[in-house]
């Protein structure tokens, strides 16, 4: 046998010291522990945030926890495949269950779990028990328990420390299926969460959005948020920061775009342009649901998704005859703007161009709204003033004189008219009308504006937000086309009087007044 020298003896001692200290450190949480033993792992900052809420699970300060992320950023590895070994390395004696949609998905990540073990074990003294070798079903010597279903399978005489459900719903048709949706929630009920221990007895969801009534749509109707008194810890991570979803868990700002383990963390333009390719090329409701996680019922909406495809028209050549800009300003609460853009063209239809509403202040959006009407050369801007026509006016007269100043527009150019307008009655009966037009063909999209008609699909008079992209495309709509007004009053300027010819715009008699910004 060879004795090493001491002073070998004493390195090989500090080495050996150092790496449990390491081995150590890394269990604080499951992306700390992968990206210590694996240098291939890519961590990015959603998945720091992923992976400190489920270490909060761990250190008993909530005991479920639901992350909703767009597909493939990497919440499957770190949930269902490093969680568990990173769960087992701090408690080696738990029972884990791991269900997915499909059986032999749940099984793929057993199996990486397994060969986690294989590799890392030795630092925690994991090791499979002997014998121990299906992939649905495997246990430790330590006394950990592994079991793999799909979602609806059997968990007889299994204890579970742990459940982890990865993507409960294999698609739109299954989550859309009352029949399979219910077996969900009645398998979740009846055999999954029957299955938990009273000394710990945790369960974490991570999953895309699919409907309402999905399974984190249920858990979170049933059994409520945390910070509103109910059981779950909720991170929601869309693809762009919202802020109708409220604090953003990364401290994005509206509109910034998540991180992806493929992207590099500081190439903005490359992570916003990825998003606006699956954005692009996605259904309205499919974007909203599985890139934002945020799905909206469709009965009873205002128009119909098919509606808006027929009606979607980049080919037709037609000659613009008055081109306008509508804009429903953040307030009243709202911190969100509609900035719409179109014209009348010579066919006789309102043609919807550009949709440049956002999350944005009165000064952030009344410069929004001044370089649309000056790209598109419009005759006019036509802006809500529910919430204070004075000021409405005023921060649009400011805007186009600060984009002259700062040489955006040229001096001499002419700015466009004001119409203010006041919404006296309803969203509904506003937009109604406007609705039937498009039913009739008098209303098209120059292309694709997934946001605009995301809104015109999904919103129903019972709700309570107010998207401005509806208000202004209405404004936009009513200033164009002649069709008889519902609840809109055209107003004056401040210490005007309106007119009194009949406007097919109001039906009440008054005509839109028109001020110029620079008045």
């Amino acid at each position: 046998m060879t004795v090493l020298p001491a002073d070998d003896l004493t390195l090989y001692a500090r080495l050996l010291a150092a790496r449990q200290s390491l081995a150590q450190d890394l269990l604080t949480d499951p992306a700390t522990m992968a990206r210590g033993l694996d240098r291939t792992y890519r961590y990015r900052p959603h998945v720091r945030i992923m992976a400190e809420a489920f270490a909060g699970v761990l250190r008993g300060e909530y005991d479920r926890l639901l992350i909703l992320t767009p597909p493939q950023v990497g919440k499957s590895t770190l949930v269902g495949e490093w969680g568990p070994f990173w769960w087992l390395a701090n408690r080696p004696s738990d029972d884990i269950v791991i269900a997915s949609y499909a059986a032999d998905l749940a099984e793929a990540r057993s199996k990486a779990v397994r060969q986690l073990v294989d590799r890392y074990g030795d630092e925690y003294d994991l090791h499979k028990l002997r014998g121990s070798d299906a992939v649905r079903d495997w246990r430790l010597e330590s006394g950990g328990h592994l079991r793999a279903v799909g979602v609806g399978g059997g968990l007889s005489g299994f204890s579970a420390n742990l459940i982890i459900v990865d993507d409960p719903h294999a698609d739109r048709a299954e989550a859309e299926s009352p029949r399979i949706r219910g077996a969900v929630h009645d398998w979740w009920s009846s055999t999954a969460a029957a299955r938990l221990q009273p000394d710990m007895g945790a369960v974490v969801c991570v999953q895309t959005r699919w409907h309402l009534d999905d399974f984190a749509g249920r858990r979170l109707s049933d059994e409520g948020r945390l910070e509103e008194g109910g059981q779950w810890k909720v991170v929601h991570l869309p693809a762009f920061a919202d802020p109708k979803f409220g604090p953003d868990p990364l401290g994005r700002a509206p509109g910034e775009p998540l991180t992806h383990p493929k992207i590099a963390t500081r190439d903005s333009a490359a992570l916003v342009a990825w998003w606006n390719k699956k954005k692009a090329g996605s259904l309205v409701r499919d974007w909203h649901s599985l890139y934002q996680g945020d799905p909206q019922p469709v009965a009873g909406a205002l128009v119909t998704e098919e509606l808006l495809r027929d009606i979607r028209d980049v080919k037709t050549k037609v000659e613009p005859q008055k081109i306008g800009v509508a804009v429903d300003p953040s307030g009243g609460g709202r911190d969100a703007a509609g900035i719409i853009g179109g014209f009348l063209g010579e066919d006789g239809r309102l043609w919807i161009t550009h949709d440049w509403s956002g999350s944005m202040s009165s000064d952030k959006w009344s410069l929004e709204a001044c370089r649309l009407a000056y790209d598109t050369n419009a005759a006019f801007i036509v802006v809500e003033t529910n919430f204070g026509a004075d000021m409405a006016l005023l921060v649009i007269r400011t805007a186009w004189k600060q984009l002259v100043d700062w040489g955006e527009i040229p001096g001499d150019e002419l700015p466009p008219q004001i119409k203010p307008v006041h919404g006296r009655q309803g969203k509904l009966l506003r937009a109604e009308p406007i609705a039937q037009q498009m039913i009739q063909d008098r209303v098209r999209l120059r292309g694709l504006h997934v946001d605009l008609e995301r809104e015109w699909t999904t919103w129903m008079p019972t709700d309570p937000a107010s998207p401005g992209r509806i208000d202004a495309s209405v404004y936009l709509a009513y200033a164009l086309l002649p069709i008889p007004s519902t609840g809109l009053q055209w107003a004056a300027p401040s210490g005007a009087m309106p007119a009194s010819s009949m406007s097919p715009l109001t039906g009440r008699g008054t005509t839109a007044t028109e001020v110029s910004p620079l008045a």
